[in-house]
């Protein structure tokens, strides 16, 4: 009989008017949730004694190193060359003669350039190390910044500098924006018979073009 009442009450729920359903509360969900760290790794921070580095025109400043648990992390910002989509492309850890390729980006913050104002874009850097890593001298180096090209920036922004590049190379490359669809679109127009479509695009599509090459190089101590 009571299952009887329950599935009566759960039917005429159901249909009821949507304007006298009860209100459906959600779980609590924390925004952030504090990483366990085991009490046998190491934890420490440093502030940096010389946290700018300038190079190829682009400022970085490493706000802070710290190690938590197995991870070092550093707070990175740099000034924006443009308003294209910048992020760190290359860099590595160095500690006890390891040299650390591998890392994770988070972005912390991000101020595009507007109104003749710089923008700048901070991330952390996370690389993962053991717990007994010797960080005593440890050395973090950003090789290059580079950017993701959006839609008609292969256009407006690299068309011209690139074509600038094969004058001067001699490539005998010749580009030109055409209507694709109602998108303008960078292609190749001419290039030398001994030159394969592939080769051509290689050259064309080079890394070099889309980035900034450093070194800004942070020399921190992280030892216990």
């Amino acid at each position: 009989m009571k299952k009887m009442i329950l599935l009566l009450a759960v039917f005429l729920a159901a249909c009821a008017p949507s304007g006298q359903q009860s209100p459906v509360f959600l779980p609590i969900v924390n925004a952030t949730a504090t990483a366990y760290i085991d009490s046998s790794y190491p934890s420490a921070q440093v502030q940096l004694a010389a946290p700018n580095q300038v190079a190829s025109g682009i400022e970085v400043r490493m706000e802070r190193a710290a190690v938590e648990g197995k991870s070092v992390n550093a707070d990175v910002c740099f000034t924006l060359p443009d308003t294209s989509d910048w992020g760190i492309a290359s860099a590595s850890l160095n500690y006890g003669g390891t040299i650390m390729q591998e890392y994770g980006t988070t972005l912390v913050s991000l101020l595009e350039p507007m109104d003749g104002q710089v923008g700048q874009r901070c991330d952390t850097l996370t690389f993962v190390v053991p717990p007994d890593a010797d960080l005593s001298n440890s050395v973090i180096v950003i090789d290059a910044i580079a950017a993701t090209p959006r839609g008609d920036e292969y256009c407006s922004v690299y068309m011209p500098k690139i074509q600038q590049a094969m004058l001067e190379r001699g490539t005998g490359i010749v580009l030109d924006c055409v209507d694709v669809n109602g998108l303008l679109t960078m292609q190749i127009l001419s290039k030398p018979a001994e030159m394969t479509q592939e080769q051509a695009e290689e050259i064309v599509y080079n890394p070099e073009f889309y980035s900034v090459v450093g070194p800004w190089v942070f020399t921190f101590n992280l030892s216990q």
